[in-house]
């Protein structure tokens, strides 16, 4: 019996770009092109006659832009869609506008000959994931996340002046890997976070040009200082690096201080950058002063990242899979024992700012991480020796209807 192949629609004014795509997923035995429109108006009249799949969309178009064409198929037919993006700076921010809006993911958009079978890897690969992604649970959460921090007091402005607990901070570390539905999930943790807050390092699944303007935008939004790393680097409390799209980013210890060493290879756990990579180079330097957070994104990255820091001593959070756009690598983390406790996008920063405040501070927090037995991680059991600031419990070990996994008992 033939397996039902994926319906795709591509949306794109030029010509070229349109028969490049498609002869990239014709390609593919498990997809077929139903059907091109050149602008969005016309895109939508296609919709319910082909009934595609997944929808691949391109940003500037004439009579309606990518993103009002987008916000009408949500609308009408919500559908999975791919953004395909110019690799410039205003396309990577109009495409961070689009996945806030509900947008599945992106690709870049191919410019040269030497570009497709990359090209092509990426674009069969997320047209994959979105085929099978659930649009309207993914909508939710979006809207969720909008609704909660409108409510959210407005600062009246962005404070960064030195904290003398910084200093405490600086022989510490939090390393963040995060793919998938990653930028609207960074603004919310990174909207909420305040200093003092260690060093951290941040990895996102991106092509080149577009970390710097994910940078710029975080920047703008937080109370930290966030930039885009470059070689050299020194890590610094209230400081967030994001390893640069295209480039593997790794942490080496240089006399007292810790800086990032950026450069090329071949992709890691399929990717570059690789959380596993950044991850591992920090467990190495900081080993029980590192916390680790996996986050929504698709594959295992950071799987193994996780695991070299709970080894090492570290704690590390993973995003739970009711507030995840894609539970991929966190999930995988999870399952395979490198995650110690399960958490919500919406309480991530309070639970970073308690975590580093009672173990790294040492000073107490209003509600302490882990400090009842309903506020509990499910977790799997480990043979890890725990912090020595953190002796070892006994426990008991049961199945939860909630959470495919374990969870431990005080």
């Amino acid at each position: 019996m033939s397996t039902r192949k994926i319906r795709v629609l591509i949306v794109d004014d030029s010509m070229v770009i349109r028969q490049i795509l498609s002869d990239l997923i014709s390609e593919t035995p498990d997809m077929e092109v139903v059907g091109m429109a050149s602008d969005g108006l016309q895109a939508l009249e296609k919709i319910p006659q082909l009934n595609p799949d997944v929808v691949t969309l391109d940003i500037q178009m004439p009579r309606m832009d990518g993103l009002a064409t987008l916000d009408a198929i949500l609308q009408r037919h919500p559908l999975p869609v791919v953004m395909i993006s110019s690799l410039t700076q205003r396309g990577a921010e109009i495409t961070f506008q689009a996945l806030d809006r509900g947008a599945i993911d992106y690709i870049p958009k191919p410019e040269a000959a030497g570009q497709l079978s990359q090209v092509q890897e990426e674009l069969v690969r997320k047209i994959r994931l979105a085929a099978g992604a659930d649009v309207q649970r993914i909508l939710r959460i979006r809207q969720e996340r909008k609704r909660r921090q409108a409510s959210l007091p407005q600062r009246a402005a962005i404070l960064r002046g030195s904290d003398a607990s910084a200093e405490l901070l600086a022989d510490k570390c939090i390393a963040i890997g995060i793919s998938t539905g990653g930028p609207p999930a960074l603004t919310v943790l990174f909207g909420q976070l305040q200093p003092p807050m260690p060093p951290m390092v941040v990895v996102q699944h991106m092509p080149p040009h577009f970390t710097k303007p994910l940078s710029w935008r975080l920047d703008s939004m937080s109370a930290l200082s966030v930039k885009e790393a470059a070689d050299g680097d020194l890590l610094r409390p209230n400081h967030v690096l994001i390893a640069p799209g295209g480039f593997h980013l790794e942490l080496r210890k240089i006399g007292p201080q810790v800086k990032v060493r950026i450069f090329d290879g071949p992709p890691v756990s399929g990717h570059k950058p690789s959380v596993d990579v950044m991850m591992q180079s920090a467990a190495k330097i900081f080993g029980s002063r590192c916390v680790g957070v996996i986050m929504t994104g698709m594959g295992r990255d950071g799987a193994d990242g996780c695991k070299a820091i709970r080894a090492a001593g570290g704690y590390v959070f993973g995003q739970d899979e009711a507030s995840s756009d894609v539970y991929g690598m966190n999930k995988v983390a999870f399952q395979e024992g490198g995650v110690d406790r399960q958490f919500s996008l919406e309480e991530g920063a309070r639970l970073l700012m308690e975590y580093v405040r009672k173990h790294f501070l040492k000073t107490p927090a209003p509600s302490s991480v882990g400090s009842s037995k309903e506020d509990r991680p499910a977790q799997k059991p480990s043979s890890r020796k725990s912090h020595a600031s953190r002796p070892s419990p006994g426990y008991q070990v049961f199945r939860t209807r909630q959470v495919k996994g374990w969870r431990r008992l005080v």
